[in-house]
């Protein structure tokens, strides 16, 4: 599956007061892996920053105002996006963003060629994510950080790649971790024609693995333990397992 890790800066908090885009960041995955693919662009918003947005983000008017509007980028934009599952804390407040500008766009061409974001996108977001698993409890990106054990001290304000970076960490480590760092092919297991992976032979002199034998004492506890589950849940998978196995509990 093919997932996009976005965040955004912006001028303000409401693209209803006229409030627009000013950065984009993005970091592609694909089945869990990083392929080293990322989206970022500064946007000239063609307006001025509320001070309190550059409190937060540390992007003034000085620095995109030479940057390109967003009619410019935003094709290139789309066809990165497009079709992925989006990755995104707060999700409302980006694609509310978004769209906004999709919205403006389609109107000065013409024709809805771009957006919205939901209809060509599925959305996946983390906040609410780590709401569900963290009930009650502080779940902003540093937060979640801290949570999970993920460096981010280089993040000193906002920015939207490296929000990008730090949230998708953060939504491996909350969603089971990741198998791997990238898609690198060099790196990739080698596969047959048919897709198979190659056979990975042990080597013969390698030590032998110890094999614990359960005490008679460890047994009776385990028959009892067995008997709890099948009295409140009717039966009981290891019985299941114990047959396959021709009735022996202990190999």
């Amino acid at each position: 599956m093919r997932q996009i890790v976005l965040d955004t800066e912006t001028t303000g908090i409401d693209p209803k007061e006229g409030h627009r885009l000013i950065e984009i960041g993005a970091v592609e995955m694909v089945n869990r892996r990083f392929t080293g693919r990322t989206y970022h662009q500064y946007i000239n918003p063609q307006r001025e920053i509320e001070a309190e947005a550059i409190g937060v983000h540390g992007i003034t008017n000085e620095r995109v105002a030479n940057e390109p509007q967003f009619d410019i980028i935003a094709d290139e934009f789309w066809t990165f996006i497009e079709g992925a599952e989006l990755v995104i804390h707060n999700a409302a407040f980006d694609v509310g963003f978004i769209d906004h500008e999709l919205s403006m766009l389609n109107n000065r061409r013409g024709e809805p060629r771009l957006g919205p974001v939901a209809s060509h996108c599925r959305v996946l977001d983390t906040l609410k994510l780590a709401r569900d698993k963290h009930p009650g409890q502080r779940n902003s990106l540093d937060a979640l950080c801290k949570r999970y054990d993920i460096d981010n001290g280089h993040r000193v304000l906002h920015g939207a790649l490296l929000d990008a970076e730090i949230l998708a960490e953060v939504y491996l480590a909350m969603t089971g971790g990741q198998t791997a760092l990238s898609l690198d092919a060099n790196a990739a297991t080698q596969t047959s024609d048919a897709g198979r992976t190659g056979i990975h032979r042990l080597d013969p002199s390698r030590p032998r693995l110890a094999v614990i034998v359960p005490s008679a004492d460890e047994l009776a506890a385990h028959q009892v333990k067995l008997a709890q589950i099948r009295a409140s849940a009717g039966q009981c998978r290891w019985d299941e397992l114990s047959a396959l196995e021709g009735g022996s509990e202990v190999h």
